[in-house]
């Protein structure tokens, strides 16, 4: 018998142990989702480009930071800077659509700059993604944020080409500002919803052409300047003449 209960003591003493740490792991694990999940939140918050950061994109990054910070208090209870972004959010929150926006423009005018935005914009999709997963948003909501995250980046799409087919006209490269605003019309042109665009689609197309033609202009020899077949033809019209003379 005192075999029998050292061994069932034994197991219960290994069973309570695993609890434990099965405990202290989930504890880990949800601390290290709420962290990553704050951080998000502030690194998209802060580093969104002023021109698609709206009071509304702001509240709602607001809103859920100040939701996954509560929940992580109760696992860092001795948190002194959580407690005080808390103070901060509800403060922030509590000014509705007037909420502070103090994110400047960006040039986005080359293409490390815009996968740099993308790259933001992926994690903003994979935030509501998983904010609506874990009962922080609803479904409606998320939806609605990830149709704007689409638009966004189409945005994105339309400054960086917008801005290079300007810089190379700029620069008289009339060849490199087609090719900019070529790539722009098709962009739009393969976008699910083109009617949304139409405003900017239309601008691009106007600057395709003006581009496209000082492209022509610019590869027409110019009159006053003599070319190989020029040439040839006046040699022919004198050769011409002459012959004519002698015959006559």
């Amino acid at each position: 018998m005192l075999i029998v209960g050292g061994i069932a003591l034994l197991m219960v003493i290994a069973y309570v142990n695993h609890a434990v740490e099965s405990s202290k792991l989930e504890k880990a694990r949800q601390r290290a989702d709420l962290l990553d999940r704050i951080r998000r939140c502030q690194d998209i918050s802060e580093r969104m480009p002023g021109q698609l950061m709206s009071p509304q994109l702001k509240l709602l990054l607001s809103q859920l930071q100040l939701q996954v910070s509560e929940r992580l208090l109760p696992l860092d209870k001795q948190n002194a800077t959580l407690q005080s972004d808390i103070a901060t959010l509800k403060t922030e929150i509590a000014k509705g659509e007037s909420i502070t926006v103090q994110n400047p423009p960006q040039a986005i005018n080359n293409e490390a700059k815009a996968k740099e935005i993308r790259f933001l914009l992926e994690n903003f999709h994979a935030l509501i993604t998983g904010s609506v997963q874990g009962g922080l948003l609803t479904a409606t909501v998320g939806k609605h944020w990830l149709k704007q995250v689409r638009h966004m980046l189409v945005q994105v799409h339309i400054d960086l080409f917008t801005t290079l087919g300007q810089a190379a006209l700029q620069q008289n490269q009339p060849g490199q500002a087609r090719l900019a605003f070529e790539r722009g019309v098709q962009y739009l042109r393969k976008q699910p919803e083109p009617a949304a665009y139409q405003a900017q689609l239309k601008r691009l197309e106007e600057q395709l052409a003006r581009a496209n033609a000082m492209v022509l202009d610019k590869n027409a020899p110019a009159a006053a300047e003599p070319s190989q077949l020029t040439e040839g033809l006046k040699d022919l019209e004198e050769n011409g003449w002459k012959k004519k003379n002698i015959y006559d």
